[in-house]
This record gives structure tokens, C-alpha cells and sequence, in this order.
């Protein structure tokens, strides 16, 4: 097992395991971005392969086991001083942006997912130690992350590697399908 930095070529699989992480939420976003014309998935990729912002390739790295990309880690800096939600953003994203804001200045794990292929072989464990040495080389404290409450074994990893749940906010909805009815903000000292 080897973990490496994702490159803008990685973008199909980070793609595939940013929507992972969040139960088809990216996905669900997409849709609505490119409307029933545009393909999601492509929109994702572009997003994925940007130069900056939160999901860029720039803010992740990638497991590889067996010669092959196996699990992701995406994450980067959590603002300091947060911002007020706007008040035109989507209602299903404000308890994710409440959540947040709850661990300012943290580096933010904002993904970690591994193919089910590959699960059960420490990638995750290796992928939160990676996670926590990008943390102290930037100089934060914390590391902050979000979970569904069914996602259980990333429950038990995380409890399992000392973090600790800070809060809950309700899942909204609407038209996207998902069992979780909670969001969890977890954080652990570097």
C-alpha cells in the first residue's frame, strides 16, 4: 500500500469517491448544476480536476493497493472565522456549513472512502494517520470531520482513532434519497 497526491487525472476516481462519502449528495448537486441536458458526472470530473477549490484534485490523495487506486483522503483548512450562511443556500447543505463552522481553524477531513474492494485492509487507518501529519505540517491544532449517522464502520474507525463527536444537525432532504437522519461533527487533536 502506498499513498500518494492525487493528480488532475485522478479526477474520475475522486468523483466517484466524493460521492461516495456523502450518499450520492455530490451527485444529487450535480444534477441540479447541469440540469436534465448536462451530465453530472462530467460536471463532477471538471469540478475534481480544477486547479482550487475545496474538491480539487490539489486537496487529496489516494491510496493505492495492488497496484491500483483503492481509497481517497480530500481535505484542506477550515476557515477561521466562518462566515454566516448565506441566505440563499440550499437547505440541504446548511446543518453541513452549522457543522463546520463548530470546529473554525481545524484542518477539515472532508472525505474518506475506499472502494469496497479494498476495505477492511487498514487503508482507512493509514489514510487518517496521512490526515493527521498534513494537519500538524499546516500548523493545525484539530482535525474537524463530518459522518451519517449509518455510515457505522466509519463510526467505529473514527471513534477508534480518538475522535470525538462534538455535535448533530438533522439531514435535510428534499428530493434527495438517503437513510441517514443525522450529520455528526467529529474532531480530534493533532
Amino acid at each position: 500500500m502506498s499513498i500518494r497526491a492525487a493528480r488532475a487525472s485522478d479526477a474520475d476516481h475522486l468523483t466517484r469517491f466524493i460521492n461516495m462519502a456523502a450518499d450520492d449528495l455530490p451527485l444529487h448537486f450535480w444534477r441540479q448544476s447541469v440540469g436534465p441536458e448536462g451530465d453530472p458526472w462530467a460536471y463532477g470530473r471538471e469540478r475534481a480536476a480544477r486547479e482550487t477549490g475545496s474538491f480539487s484534485f490539489r486537496n487529496a490523495w489516494l491510496a493505492e493497493a495492488d497496484g491500483e487506486v483503492a481509497a481517497c483522503l480530500l481535505g484542506y483548512p477550515a476557515e477561521t472565522a466562518p462566515a454566516p450562511i448565506a441566505p440563499d443556500t440550499p437547505p440541504i447543505f446548511v446543518p453541513l456549513l452549522e457543522l463546520e463552522a463548530l470546529a473554525p481553524g481545524s484542518w477539515y477531513l472532508n472525505v474518506l472512502a475506499t472502494y469496497a474492494a479494498h476495505r477492511g485492509k487498514g487503508l482507512g487507518s493509514a489514510l487518517l494517520a496521512e490526515a493527521g501529519a498534513i494537519a500538524r505540517k499546516g500548523g493545525h491544532q484539530t482535525i474537524s470531520l463530518i459522518a451519517e449517522d449509518t455510515h457505522q464502520d466509519a463510526l467505529r474507525l473514527y471513534r477508534a482513532k480518538g475522535f470525538r463527536e462534538i455535535a448533530r444537525r438533522p439531514v435535510v432532504k428534499g428530493d434527495w434519497q438517503v437513510d441517514a437522519t443525522e450529520w455528526i461533527l467529529f474532531t480530534r487533536p493533532v
